[in-house]
């Protein structure tokens, strides 16, 4: 009911139903005109309404109309609206009632759509009133834009929509700012601003409007430019931005200085006039006249005149008074006192070309140069007129391009401004912009309705006027698009797939771009049963290309057609496509049964299979998989629809044995199956032609499928283009050999992950040979197939191919990340975590950071790497009582992922009472240093420490002598069975021998003669083989090189650790700790003794363990890095002896610990004579990520060193005169050192080794 009243009085409008006041509701509801709309009327709602208007005491009323309400009588009534939705525009923050009010019959359902999103009222800000009204409330600048209100029925649609605008108040992006200049100067006031509709920008100087001129520009849409200063362009410039939601100012000020005075390098703060007589010469660093200044520039010509622009040239002043001068160009247009600068772009230049200069116009020229001390003289004025332009015409104004219908636009333009002659035509471009090419028509008049154009498309338009001179200057581009229609072409490419009982999916593909008319906003299904004439109708989504439709009948056949939608209408839908739904809910949850029977016919080339489907008929068979080959059904496979029930193998060969298998499949897999075996017929044997084939498998369950299936796609191949893309291609063998489609077949894709947990199949239709699948998941195993779908005829699913897509940096942080103390050992924690959920790859390791400071760098952070996909890790040597956090970031191929959050723990305040036993096991005191120079502990040290308690000192002697005694065993066997082979050769002849050895290892520079090889001593604390250095160079160069455990080390970037003191160090004491752990694996004295039997052998062969030991694949050691090491020092004195060193006895009574993470670990070479006296210099062998504890081991004293060096002098002399062995000697297993001895057995060998220092002396003395 209309309420007719002026817009400004609808506020104070109320309605009355039977004289007593109506209160609104969601059914009841007063529209912005004033209108009352009722929804789903009923009895309750008859009686008579008038509307009254009150305002300040008064009121006035309208007449009383009646509302009867009458029955419904069933007949069909057609939809028509009371009351459409009109444009509307609304201030930012405010609420907006659209109105929608439709009548008809049956009762409409009303949605609304913005744009081609469908609203509802889950939105808090968006709620429907009276049956279909819309009110949004808090509007923002998001909701402008088209809304549509749909209404419809079983039987029609009917849509009207209206455009709402977002008005905002003006706003500054960015404000003028204040400005010192120089006279003559060109300066920009810079001002910004952002609204809806856009701002209109006027310029305001102390209170007087600024009229544009040339030399008051707007630039850059509102920038103010003033050209040339002049002092009385000083002021405040206001910039004003007002809309219809509101208005700004903000002001500026000019400040122009002397030219004496120096232009601030910082903004200036806002100045009154006042201030200005703060601003004096000689502030803000200008010079000084300290000197002169120079004199005028000469010869000041004019060397190129053009229409716009001007070119000066001019020789230096007599009197410089300077090397590097720059000039500076002042010019006004004749007449006007407004001087404006040009400076040249480099010193010493002595040209400029002046720019954007009236045509046929008087300029004044002078130049000025400056040096360090100042400005100089000016030169005389040079007065020059640029030349007349062509007589062309300007641009036209105003052009203006309007679309009038989706095929036509109307253009106009004014007369141009500079005509210079009777303007004869006009030549209109016009281009369409999904094309490119540029068309033209000429017109004699000043507008043109331009027709035939494409819907919806974007055109550009330009109008270049002529007269008898030619054509004129073209104005700007006006783009306009065309308006949209209703879509000219229906949906493409309609599957129906049946889901179950109840429900079939339709799929399609969205009309061809150019028969879109516009942007599609939804699809309208229609759909009925059987062949009866009533339809049921559904809508989707603009972007949405599939839907459900469910709550059908059983076993029964429906009818569906699609067409597209746009804001103007419903296109033309599809044919008719049918499809019947099962007569029982069949389960697809797991794979079909068994085939219930399988038949073979053979015949001489060929093979006729028929079968019988699985007894269990709730299970959704989709097709059915042939393997067949001769004595193994794999070699070909073939897939046949669900309706098939026989097939003939082709192409065979005669006389052969086949073994033939069938198995039902469905989208979660494939069934078990049936096996069967046939010989096919000798060539020989004639062709039967009376074999029935009707007769043989005419049965009511095998009708022939009408129509006949396509062949399904074949050669399916799935590339992997990155993580999240794979491109499947395919070939079809129905069409011509170029593959060329030309019939309106197309082809549906389907795949899925071979991870059970998720077997959700996906689809899309195409009409070309190729897809590109994207969003798929990194690393992710896919299984691709296709179909072909011709009319009613359809293939089966092709074989299937398989493509993994590439890996992904993780997208997850590890997770459920947990910090726990070590039992017993408070400094010790134990970091706890899981993979992340989006690892996007195989995990190759794991990096801990860890701070006390929370908010600290990254780069601060001490780090922890894990190497492999281990989740769990011990930090030693923390700090008691502080409060310490952690992140870890997972790590692929690929690189990082994302840092998990952080996760504090705090250290116990005192040590556990155990504290002693415990640095017994692992804790022990680092290694001496001289004196004064002892370092304090590193917190990051923590592997190869080791101690000795007093009650230990007996087991470790014991151990001494042993290794002592088998170390002399070796070299008593070594040396005598050179000297029982090599005993002819004379003295001379040995030592050419060991001079060749020795260079040919070592590429000694120098005479090998006077070369010696070091002296080996055993020290009397600690047990070490140290080279007495007697090289004739003082200091020989050995340097210690990095050797990586394995190729998975995970190395944190080098830069933050060397900028960074604590991480340095950090890894620092990663160095100290490897220095203080000894061979982890113990070599008994059979090992060294097979490497240690040809001294050549252990020179040249880089591969020989560094420490004597065998080395296996599993447990690499570092003689791999020998060879290095020897090339990059070949000054480096080295010895045959110097490969032994005494394996250190396991500990069984200590405590073992893993360390898997060490960064990577120096090689321990000796730099210079020794200076600490009591350094246990041992490398690890074996992995390294499995050390045991070390142990020191203490030993009696040594002999008289004079006697014993002499004895080991002797030794050395012999075995540098053995000739190199003709071949290496085989490396005989490592056996594992007894554990302990009894006393009675260190007696025997204490005796037995003084027999055989005796013996060894004597062999080395005689002549």
């Amino acid at each position: 009911m209309a309420c007719e009243v002026n817009s400004d009085l609808v506020s104070f409008t109320r309605w009355e139903k039977d004289r007593q006041p109506l209160e609104m509701s969601t059914r009841l509801v007063q529209l912005p005109s004033g209108a009352l709309a009722i929804s789903n009327a009923s009895e309750a709602d008859a009686g008579l309404y008038r509307c009254l208007v009150e305002n300040v005491g008064s009121s006035k009323s309208s007449d009383e109309a009646q509302l009867q309400i009458v029955p419904e009588t069933g007949e069909e009534r057609k939809l028509e609206f009371l009351v459409q939705p009109v444009p509307v525009s609304k201030v930012k923050g405010t609420s907006v009632l659209l109105p929608c009010v439709v009548t008809g019959y049956p009762a409409p359902h009303i949605h609304w759509m913005f744009g081609d999103k469908l609203l509802d009222e889950s939105e808090s800000r968006v709620e429907f009133l009276g049956g279909g009204s819309l009110q949004i409330s808090n509007l923002s600048e998001g909701d402008a834009g088209v809304y549509t209100c749909m209404a419809e029925n079983s039987n029609a649609t009917v849509e009207a929509q209206a455009q709402l605008t977002i008005q905002v108040p003006p706003q500054f992006v960015k404000r003028p700012t204040n400005i010192y200049a120089h006279e003559s100067m060109d300066i920009v006031f810079e001002c910004e601003v952002s609204g809806s509709p856009a701002p209109t920008v006027k310029w305001v100087k102390n209170g007087d409007a600024v009229i544009p001129s040339d030399y008051f520009k707007i630039i850059k849409e509102h920038n103010l430019q003033v050209l040339g200063l002049v002092k009385s362009d000083e002021g405040f410039y206001q910039c004003l931005a007002e809309n219809d939601a509101g208005n700004i100012q903000s002001s500026a000020q000019l400040i122009i200085l002397d030219h004496d005075v120096a232009l601030p390098s910082f903004p200036p703060p806002s100045l009154t006039p006042n201030t200005t007589d703060h601003v004096t010469p000689g502030s803000g660093g200008v010079a000084s006249p300290a000197g002169p200044t120079p004199s005028a520039p000469r010869d000041v010509v004019a060397s190129l005149v053009s229409t716009r622009f001007i070119k000066l040239t001019w020789r230096p002043p007599v009197e410089p008074h300077g090397d590097e001068l720059t000039y500076s160009i002042f010019y006004s247009q004749e007449g006007t006192s407004r001087e404006r600068v040009v400076n040249t772009s480099r010193p010493g230049e002595l040209q400029v070309t002046i720019q954007n200069l009236m045509p046929d116009t008087k300029y004044r020229f002078r130049v000025v140069a400056r040096n360090s001390n100042g400005q100089g003289e000016s030169s005389a004025a040079l007065r020059v007129a640029t030349q007349a332009e062509v007589q062309v015409p300007g641009p036209a104004p105003n052009l203006q391009a309007v679309s009038i219908t989706p095929s036509s636009v109307s253009l106009s333009w004014d007369k141009p401004l500079t005509g210079n002659g009777e303007i004869l035509t006009y030549k209109l471009y016009y281009t369409d912009k999904t094309v490119g090419s540029e068309q033209d028509i000429d017109i004699d008049t000043q507008s043109y309705i331009m027709t035939g154009l494409k819907k919806n498309t974007e055109y550009s338009f330009r109008v270049v006027a002529n007269n008898k001179h030619g054509p004129g200057v073209s104005t700007e581009d006006v783009v306009v698009r065309t308006l949209s229609d209703v879509p000219s072409a229906p949906p493409q490419n309609l599957t129906l797939e049946v889901q179950n009982s109840k429900s079939i999916m339709l799929r399609w593909q969205p009309p061809p771009l150019n028969s879109q008319n516009g942007e599609i906003t939804g699809y309208k299904i229609r759909y009925r049963k059987g062949s009866r004439r009533s339809e049921a109708a559904e809508t989707t989504g603009g972007t949405q290309l599939n839907k459900l439709i469910d709550g059908l009948e059983r076993g029964t056949e429906y009818s569906f057609r699609v067409s597209a939608m746009t804001v103007n209408g419903t296109g033309p839908a599809t044919e008719w496509t049918t499809a019947e739904t099962f007569e029982s809910d069949l389960d697809e949850s797991r794979v079909p049964d068994q085939p219930s029977s399988l038949h073979v016919r053979p015949l001489v080339n060929s093979i006729v299979v028929s079968w019988t489907p699985p007894e269990n008929q709730d299970i959704v068979v989709r097709g059915y998989t042939i393997g067949y080959g001769i004595g193994s059904p794999h070699a070909q496979t073939i897939k046949v629809d669900y309706k098939q029930r026989y097939y003939t193998i082709e192409n065979l060969d005669p006389s052969s044995h086949y073994v033939i298998t069938l198995k039902a499949f469905n989208n979660v897999g494939e069934g078990i199956p049936v096996y069967e075996s046939a010989i096919t017929r000798p060539q020989s044997d004639p062709i039967d032609p009376d074999v029935d084939l009707y007769e043989l498998f005419h049965a009511p369950y095998t009708p022939v499928p009408d129509p006949s299936p396509m062949m399904p796609p074949v050669g399916v191949q799935a590339s992997v283009l990155s993580h999240d893309t794979i491109k499947v291609t395919w070939a079809d063998n129905s069409l011509p050999k170029n593959q060329k489609i030309t019939d309106n077949r197309y082809y549906t894709v389907r795949w899925k992950t071979n991870i059970p947990a998720n077997t959700k199949v996906k689809m899309a239709n195409t009409t070309s040979l190729s897809h590109m699948v994207t969003g798929l998941k990194p690393n992710t195993l896919y299984e691709f197939s296709v179909m072909v779908t011709k009319g009613r005829r359809t293939s089966t699913w092709s074989m299937t191919a398989q493509g993994t897509t590439f890996e992904s940096i993780p997208t997850s942080s590890p997770k459920d990340v947990t910090v726990v103390s070590k039992e017993n050992k408070p400094r010790t924690i134990i970091v706890n975590w899981q993979p992340p959920s989006e690892a996007n790859g195989k995990i190759t390791g794991y990096i801990i950071y860890y701070s006390t400071d929370v908010n600290a760098e990254v780069h601060d952070w001490v780090i922890e790497p894990v190497v492999g996909n281990r989740l769990t890790h011990q930090i030693q040597e923390l700090t008691l009582d502080t409060t310490y956090y952690f992140k870890i970031q997972a790590r692929n191929s690929k690189g990082m992922g994302p840092m998990s959050d952080a996760v504090h723990f705090r250290t116990p305040k005192t040590e556990s009472s155990d504290k002693m036993a415990n640095d017994q096991a692992s804790n022990l005191p680092s290694k001496p240093g001289p004196p004064g120079n002892k370092h304090p502990q590193d917190p990051g040290t923590s592997v190869g420490k080791s101690g000795v308690g007093s009650s230990s000192e007996n087991h470790i002697l014991v151990i001494v002598i042993i290794i002592s005694v088998g170390a002399f065993t070796i070299i008593v066997v070594v040396v005598g069975a050179f000297l029982c082979t090599r005993h002819t050769t004379s003295h001379q002849k040995k030592k050419r021998a060991a001079s060749k050895s020795s260079n040919s290892s070592h590429k000694f520079k120098g005479n090998s003669k006077d070369l010696k090889p070091p002296d080996l001593w055993i020290h009397h604390e600690r047990l070490e083989l140290k080279p007495m250095d007697k090289s004739p160079e003082p200091n020989p160069v050995m340097t210690e090189t990095p050797i990586p455990r394995t190729s998975q080390d995970i190395t944190p970037a080098d830069s933050g650790l060397d900028s960074n003191p604590h991480l340095q160090q950090r890894r620092n004491s990663y160095r100290e700790s490897v220095r203080n752990t000894p061979i982890s694996e113990p070599v008994p004295p059979a090992t060294a003794s097979s490497q240690a039997s040809c001294p050549s052998e252990i020179l040249a062969d880089p591969e020989g363990s560094y420490h004597g030991s065998t080395t296996t694949e599993e447990e690499p050691s570092y003689s791999s890095n020998l060879s290095s090491h020897r090339a990059a020092h070949p000054h480096a004195h080295a010895h045959p002896l110097k490969s032994f060193a005494v394996p250190a006895i396991p500990a069984t009574s200590h405590q073992s610990y893993e360390s898997p993470a060490l960064p990577s670990t120096p090689l321990l070479t000796q730099t210079g004579p020794p200076t600490h006296p009591h350094v246990v210099k041992t490398a690890s062998i074996g992995t390294l990520g499995r050390t045991r504890t070390p142990m020191v081991v203490t030993v009696p004293n040594a002999p008289d060193v004079s006697e014993t060096s002499k004895m080991l002098e002797d030794v050395d002399s012999v075995l540098a005169s053995l000739p190199p062995c003709p071949s290496p000697a085989p490396r005989s297993n490592p056996v594992p050192l007894p554990q302990s001895y009894e006393p009675d057995e260190l007696t025997e060998e204490m005796a037995h080794l003084e027999g055989l220092m005796k013996d060894l002396n004597a062999i080395t003395t005689a002549p």
